[in-house]
């Protein structure tokens, strides 16, 4: 029999080392594999419920009147998420796309956002208004004020600051969740810590609309921030519940009003949900989401691996190995920015599509500091495949995410091992 491991030039000490982690790590794949069942028979009866068929998969072009796909995709993700409605569309071109048009479609002049994990994400900054140039045309250019509460040394929510800016201030209109870290060193946040939040916030304020970026989140939990108050969660079909199917996209789900002004922005006031041609996207889209909890096990599985490794080798990992997981996120702090670029090398070497190409920092659109990217994914900038980034500053810390099969994925992990072992030489 070809020893195959040989061949792709993994040593015998990477994959010992391999072995003894995914050894110790039985227990935490089987409730992996435990929440991926029970997700998966909310999306067959979903399915199910809503007959879906091969006259769903039918491309629409023009106006897209009348697309049943279009409509039964928004009814089926609305019942996974447990919501009165769904605006699921090819048209969002990122997750950034798809918070910004969420944050247009609800908030108006004179109103506040009020973020309380902190400052979003980098690529959220130029929307808000944070950095970029006035005139650009962000929520800061239409009079629409932002304010933050950061997490507290240990990555707790600040109750105490958030109840105050409440009190103090009758603008906020909403208060905004990020669900995962992103280039942050926080912990992730839990669905019932989301819960937490909200009913904190409502019990103070009950009409302010609580909208969580629920990027990386999607299916790592048996239950969603909707099914804890949330009154819009937002995400990107190139993550998890695109399944690594869908080519594009992103769902904004929740109320039904709400949801329906999110539309009118995305397409025009007074036409919203009605138009939009599917173009022969619907049937990735619904594939992929059927697909979306077995593929979120791999990633998840993956995380859990790189941490084990890593953790072994000596480096900070989070979440640790045996940690709860909330996302598909696994962080790893590395001692300088040349073992970072090893790293991230590493899992460009194990990846199915560009494996050949040497990952190296560049100016990336939307970030303040230069980023560097491993992406050997079918489908471009997919984080729901296996890929690894990072802003170039310290501390030096690279965020891997992602996989569609556990198996490429624990490759991947072997190269970008080794990669470090031989660096340390």
């Amino acid at each position: 029999m070809r020893n195959i491991l040989s061949e792709l030039g993994i040593l015998p000490d990477v994959e010992k080392l391999i072995c003894e982690v995914e050894n110790d790590l039985a227990d935490d794949f089987k409730k992996v594999d435990d929440i991926s069942s029970f997700n998966t028979m909310k999306v067959m009866k979903a399915f199910c419920d809503h007959r879906v068929g091969d006259i769903h998969f039918v491309p629409t072009s023009g106006y897209g009147y009348d697309d049943l796909g279009r409509d039964t995709l928004d009814l089926v993700y609305a019942d996974v998420f447990e919501v009165e409605d769904a605006l699921v569309r090819h048209n969002f071109i990122s997750g950034t796309h798809t918070l910004s048009t969420a944050l247009f479609g609800v908030l108006r002049p004179g109103d506040t956002m009020l973020s309380v994990t902190g400052k979003p994400y980098d690529t959220l900054e130029k929307v808000i208004g944070l950095s970029g140039h006035k005139g650009d045309g962000s929520l800061a250019d239409f009079g629409v004020g932002y304010c933050d509460v950061d997490m507290t040394a240990t990555g707790q929510i600040d109750f105490d600051a958030i109840d105050k800016i409440l009190k103090d201030d009758a603008s906020i209109k909403m208060v905004f969740i990020q669900r995962s870290k992103g280039y942050g060193v926080r912990p992730t946040l839990s669905v019932t810590q989301i819960g937490e939040i909200i009913s904190f916030v409502k019990s103070r304020k009950a009409d302010v609309i609580c909208m969580v970026d629920n990027c990386y989140g999607e299916f790592v939990e048996k239950n969603e921030p909707t099914g804890v108050g949330a009154d819009l969660i937002v995400g990107s079909l190139i993550k998890n519940p695109g399944g690594g199917l869908a080519q594009t996209g992103g769902y904004i789900a929740g109320k039904k009003e709400l949801v329906n002004l999110c539309a009118y922005r995305l397409t025009s006031v007074g036409i919203g949900k009605e138009c939009g041609a599917s173009l022969g996207q619907n049937k990735p889209m619904y594939q992929g989401f059927f697909m979306a909890p077995h593929i979120v096990a791999q990633a998840v599985k993956a995380a859990i691996l790189c941490a084990g490794v890593f953790d072994k080798m000596g480096y900070p990992v989070e979440p640790k190995p045996h940690d709860e997981r909330y996302d598909i996120i696994q962080t790893i702090e590395f001692h300088d920015a040349k073992e970072l670029i090893h790293f991230c090398g590493g899992i460009q070497k194990g990846a199915p599509v560009d494996s050949f190409v040497t990952p190296e920092p560049w100016d990336m659109p939307g970030y303040s500091d230069q980023v560097v990217m491993a992406a050997g994914a079918f489908v471009q900038g997919a984080s729901i495949e296996l890929s690894a980034d990072a802003p170039m500053r310290e501390p030096y810390i690279a965020y891997m995410q992602g996989g569609l099969t556990y198996e490429s994925a624990r490759y991947a992990i072997m190269v970008a091992a080794q990669n470090i072992m031989q660096g340390r030489k």
